[in-house]
């Protein structure tokens, strides 16, 4: 599907592209990205307007060089701890419009699943170059989904409100994402998202896990991935197309929104969680 976007980089003196924001001065960049912070979050860990700790140390962290086109926005609800309560990573597309690469709430409280490192220390790419079968086995029988190294913050929502109403300011009423598995593609539908590609393999997918389907005879428990029990869960489906029953790498899927709207699509049919 192609869609119409504005390719311009200021919209009435003010900046609608990442591109154009990251060449304002520190200060205003900083304004600018902090608008992406829904308030619950500040509010849930008391976290100050200027975004500091009690000793002054600065809490969130901003890489937007003034001759790139993304930005990567890291806020910690304490000084010098691992892992960020919020991450993202946004870009431009070719036509301007704001393209969401991944987005990322942690509860700092939960336990943490090392999924994202192998036992030296070597990133694994959230499972897409590495994995750590060990971490991967622990996170799942906690509950989790592929790629989470603790529970989320269930701020979806939320969040997705706070991003609309800064894709809003920029002078845009649409924008992409990148779901990284496949519970990331169901759950974005059920926000009211719609495929600018991928909705075939989608739905493809859901045939294949259904009666009879192609890839029912991989679910034969010869892994922990690999269990029946896949069949009717976003979760465990999530897992076992991470673990390869499709062949080939879950990816190939872009997503979009209309600010306010929802394209009310279901490929996930009879599942639960």
């Amino acid at each position: 599907m192609k869609l119409n976007a504005t390719s311009k980089n200021v919209i009435n003196n003010k900046p609608a592209t990442i591109s154009g924001i990251n060449r304002l001065h520190p200060e205003e960049k900083r304004d600018i990205y902090t608008k992406l912070i829904p308030e619950e979050l500040l509010n849930r860990f008391a976290i100050r307007p200027d975004f500091r700790d009690s000793s002054g140390h600065d809490l969130l962290n901003l890489i937007c060089p003034a001759e790139k086109s993304t930005v990567e926005i890291s806020l910690f609800h304490q000084h010098d701890f691992h892992d960020p309560i919020l991450y993202g990573h946004l870009t431009d597309t070719i036509n301007g419009q704001i393209h969401v690469l991944l987005y990322v709430l942690n509860d700092p409280y939960s336990t943490r699943f090392d999924v994202d490192i192998l036992p030296d220390g070597t990133p694994t790419k959230y499972g897409s170059q590495y994995r750590n079968i060990d971490a991967e086995i622990a996170a799942k029988e906690y509950g989790l989904a592929p790629g989470q190294i603790r529970k989320g913050l269930r701020l979806l929502g939320t969040a997705i409100l706070t991003f609309e109403r800064f894709i809003v300011d920029l002078g845009h009423e649409l924008y992409f994402a990148d779901p990284l598995y496949y519970h990331n593609a169901v759950i974005f539908e059920h926000y009211g998202f719609a495929y600018e590609r991928g909705r075939k393999l989608m739905e493809q997918i859901d045939a294949g896990f259904s009666e009879w389907g192609e890839i029912l005879p991989s679910l034969d428990g010869s892994n922990p991935f690999r269990n029946l029990q896949a069949a009717k869960s976003i979760r465990l489906r999530s897992w076992a197309l991470h673990d390869n029953v499709l062949g080939e790498t879950f990816d190939r899927v872009t997503m979009y929104k209309w600010v306010g709207k929802s394209a009310q699509i279901n490929t996930c049919t009879g599942c639960t969680w």
